[in-house]
């Protein structure tokens, strides 16, 4: 499939938001799916605060640690390990020794940056176990983006510039290092329809349609 007539979102109309609600979209999203892509147009959509990356700076103000520190961790379970292997130039401010540092820290000091923002009003996470961080909040709906191998392995090779091989590498490290960290952290199972509000396709209708729909969900879900 040729990606790039279903990933231009260069002509997207933007609907005026007339939900009440000022909602919380936490995105899960397989490598080369287009998570980020939809996730910043939803964004748009809402007029909403766009989280991915972006929540590592928030969580490395909260800890005091470097913001690079916690993107060599980025959804990886075995943070110990990492830790004990790291450079201490990774680390700001703070005494190493004086952090009791465990696997779960840098889980609870994104998990609070991540409640921080939300408390501040509409935002799309990206990932990072964000549904299950806001379960408690009742404006969070949940999206699982999917797409066909072949479809994420295309956009791979397109974007990225490797070969088909590589990128199928690529998809399968990455979504299992995102399933252990969100099947070990949330108690759920990364990619299962019962994790989630709503499971989409995105290689079916392309990111620009995709998004539509999920908004069209959103809208709906949120009407009074």
């Amino acid at each position: 499939m040729n990606t790039s007539d279903t990933n231009n979102t260069s002509g997207h109309q933007y609907t005026k938001d007339t939900t009440t609600v000022a909602p919380i979209i936490c995105i899960g999203r397989q490598l080369g799916s287009g998570g980020h892509d939809i996730g910043r147009m939803l964004s748009l959509d809402f007029h909403a605060e766009y989280y991915d990356k972006e929540i590592l700076k928030l969580a490395a103000q909260e800890s005091g640690f470097s913001k690079e520190f916690f993107e060599q961790n980025d959804e990886r379970h075995g943070f110990l390990r990492s830790v004990f292997h790291a450079r201490t130039s990774h680390l700001s401010g703070n005494n190493f020794y004086q952090n009791n540092f465990s696997q779960e820290s840098l889980f609870k000091f994104q998990s609070d940056a991540i409640r921080k923002a939300a408390a501040k009003g509409a935002c799309v996470f990206v990932g990072r176990c964000a549904d299950y961080v806001l379960r408690d909040f009742n404006n969070v709906v949940s999206v699982f983006i999917t797409a066909s191998l072949q479809f994420r392995v295309d956009n791979l090779v397109n974007r990225q510039g490797v070969a088909p091989s590589e990128a199928r590498k690529l998809i399968e490290q990455g979504e299992r290092r995102r399933a252990e960290y969100y099947n070990y952290y949330t108690g759920k199972r990364w990619g299962g329809a019962e994790s989630y509000n709503l499971c989409v396709d995105s290689s079916i209708l392309g990111f620009v349609e995709t998004e539509k729909l999920i908004a069209a969900f959103i809208r709906k879900r949120f009407a009074r």
